[in-house]
């Protein structure tokens, strides 16, 4: 080691480099809370369309359970909504369609249901545009299922 370095001397002159830190964190603040606000967009909208498949489940079962279509479609219809309403998520437009071709014992139903999510809902900091999400679902009829509840 030499003698100006154990002697404590001071090294390079960095004075010029003074405020560099303090900089580059002003210039990296709004970047990071960018993609911050991205990735938190991002988790809302997988959670959003999450529910709507969840939905999507719950509308097939529900109408599973009825005897007539029309009460199945009406079943799916008013499950769809309560799981969605459950889950927090508001749908501008929400459309539930049921496939009843196949419904009868050890039949199928199926269902679609799609949602138009305001953006702005999801994050909460008014981004604009919508974003629709779509999910289907169909679930079997029991053989020996008893009368209509």
């Amino acid at each position: 080691m030499s003698s100006a370095a154990m002697s404590g001397a001071p090294g390079p002159d960095r004075r010029g480099e003074r405020g560099s830190t303090s900089l580059s964190v002003v210039l990296l603040t709004p970047a990071m809370l960018a993609v911050l606000g991205l990735a938190v967009f991002a988790g809302r909208l997988a959670g959003a369309e999450q529910d709507v498949v969840s939905a999507a489940h719950d509308a097939a079962r529900a109408a599973s359970m009825r005897q007539y279509p029309d009460a199945a479609a009406a079943d799916a219809q008013a499950a769809a909504s309560r799981t969605l309403e459950t889950r927090g998520v508001s749908c501008a437009a929400l459309s539930v369609q049921i496939d009843t071709s196949a419904f009868r014992p050890d039949g199928s139903v199926a269902v679609t249901v799609s949602c138009t999510i305001d953006n702005s809902d999801l994050l909460g900091i008014g981004m604009p545009g919508t974003r629709t999400v779509d999910a289907s679902a169909t679930a079997v009829i029991d053989r020996y299922r008893g009368g209509e509840p």
